[in-house]
């Protein structure tokens, strides 16, 4: 058996180290003792952009703010389904994602943040949701393990009711909100719909091959 090893760590505001760790070409992000995301799954984190994408189909020049640099799998997702008048923002809070996705991971990015209708900025997604009204055709976020702010407890903002009626207002008409979850959360639902939004709910697997665990995605559309 191939040893994982340590590639580098960050400490967290809440003291829990986030680190990257390596075992031959499969690589790992763990929170603590807690395993993130893996080089070897991410089907539900592309299924994120893949169903959000898909709401937004006809739209002529989409702009798409992605909250979560994570691996790239979302990011991945999106470029391969948008046209290319498309815009895709990142936002990735810490400096130490940005450096893996461009050193150690760049195989796994394998050219994705060159694309020209990428922009990736070191920012809090709160606060780039909160920048402009009607600026964006799609918000997906993948931050958290869910709506608990699990990762950075700062980003409960996100998913309480008022954090929810700023991206309402950020989104264009017909504009959706994508969150990724390790697991359902009905009064999280009930949440969305009372910031305004038409709310649906899928269940996809974490593997490509779409077998293992399942993952929720919510999909919250403002009106037209």
């Amino acid at each position: 058996m191939i040893p994982w090893i340590l590639l580098d760590s960050v400490a967290l505001p809440s003291g829990v180290m986030l680190k990257l760790k390596r075992r031959g070409a499969e690589f790992s992000i763990m929170l603590g003792d807690n395993e993130l995301m893996n080089s070897r799954l991410g089907g539900s984190e592309e299924a994120l952009a893949t169903l959000a994408c898909a709401r937004i189909a006809a739209n002529v020049a989409p702009k798409l703010l992605i909250g979560g640099l994570g691996m790239g799998f979302t990011l991945r997702a999106a470029l391969a389904v948008l046209n290319e008048r498309a815009s895709v923002t990142v936002a990735e809070l810490l400096p130490e994602v940005i450096g893996w996705a461009r050193g150690p991971m760049a195989e796994v990015f394998a050219g994705c943040l060159v694309d020209a209708r990428v922009k990736l900025l070191q920012v809090d997604v709160a606060a780039e949701i909160a920048r402009a009204a009607g600026a964006w055709d799609a918000i997906l976020l993948d931050v958290d393990n869910g709506p608990d702010g699990l990762t950075q407890p700062e980003n409960d903002g996100l998913y309480r009711l008022e954090g929810l009626r700023i991206a309402h207002k950020a989104l264009r008409p017909g504009g959706v909100l994508a969150i990724w979850s390790a697991t359902d959360d009905e009064g999280f639902t009930r949440r969305l719909r009372s910031a305004g939004f038409a709310v649906e709910t899928a269940q996809v697997r974490a593997s490509r091959a779409k077998r293992g665990s399942r993952h929720t995605i919510w999909l919250a559309q403002k009106p037209a």
